[in-house]
């Protein structure tokens, strides 16, 4: 039986810093990006970046086409039946066709965005596809599938409750060698092998992934706006166009902020201009709005 080692590669530094720590173990992994379609442009010149220096990128997307075609059929039929208006009706079967984009078309389908409380976005950009077109394939084979995934415990609650090794259901394994790291190993293993890590990380961002996140914070989100408008107002055309895919027609990004109902992205981005409690603008960040630093980094990366 052969062993596959399959490296789930993000735009990220943990996913790098896996990437580079196979390497140091004499390990060639196959690795794979899921592109979710809600990444930042420099995210895909990065892991450009990464191929000419570490190997090849093997890019994998989700398809949305056939439930697209089946929520068709239900707005057709189901909706009429419920009572639903035709107008509403129609304007739902205009918009119910496939983008190309996974997120936006996962959304369509969804009728609503994914939210932290609801995060259908993982299973069904990342998790599913890479085991349907990466490791099943594999399996079926008679291989032995080693899924290395860069997870660390000080991340969050749930991934400090995870196990370095973990067989699943379906049959491969998950190796998680970063899990007792902390963020300055990750950064240090960039240095030592000469590798930079995203430039998103000197340009304010915690994370590098979907631009932006669901579960971007209220700082991140300030940044992102002031750096990357353009980003913010794809996020408002996406969201016109997925209202209008909704039995209801309502569907904002962030659907809350500060504990109420949002109107949309850009009321957001307003609110991301506010001091703690979200009532009022902070003066300081008003003025550094229009202000933007060549570099700021929530890890130091600056010097």
């Amino acid at each position: 039986m052969t062993t596959i080692n399959v490296l789930n590669k993000s735009g990220g530094k943990d996913s790098t810093a896996t990437w580079l720590y196979c390497l140091e173990q004499g390990v060639e992994p196959m690795v794979v990006f899921n592109d979710t379609g809600n990444e930042h442009p420099l995210t895909y010149e990065y892991l450009d970046y990464l191929e000419s220096k570490l190997g090849p990128i093997r890019r994998i997307r989700a398809d949305f086409l056939k439930q697209i075609e089946r929520k068709r059929e239900t707005v057709q039929t189901k909706w009429r039946n419920e009572g639903i208006g035709e107008d509403v009706i129609q304007a739902a079967l205009e918009m119910l066709h496939p983008t190309g984009n996974p997120f936006l078309d996962l959304c369509i389908w969804k009728g609503r965005f994914p939210s932290t409380k609801i995060r259908f976005c993982t299973v069904e950009l990342k998790v599913r596809p890479m085991f349907d077109q990466v490791f099943l394939p594999l399996l079926e084979a008679g291989n032995k599938v080693v899924s290395w995934q860069g997870i660390r415990a000080d991340e969050s609650r749930a991934r400090a409750l995870m196990t370095e090794r973990e067989e699943t259901p379906e049959g491969y394994e998950i190796y998680r060698p970063l899990l007792k790291w902390i963020v300055d190993d990750v950064f240090e293993i960039h240095r030592k092998h000469g590798i930079d890590p995203n430039p998103l990380y000197k340009l304010g961002m915690g994370r590098a992934g979907c631009m932006p996140c669901i579960n971007c914070g209220k700082q991140e989100l300030f940044e992102i706006a002031r750096r990357f408008p353009e980003e913010i107002s794809r996020i408002a055309e996406w969201e016109r166009i997925v209202k209008q895919s909704s039995k209801h027609g309502g569907a904002t990004f962030f659907p809350t902020a500060n504990g109420r109902e949002t109107e949309g992205i850009y009321d957001n981005v307003e609110w991301s201009k506010t001091s703690y409690g979200g009532r009022n603008y902070d003066l300081i960040k008003v003025l550094e709005y229009e202000d933007v630093p060549s570099c700021s980094s929530q890890y130091g990366l600056c010097e």
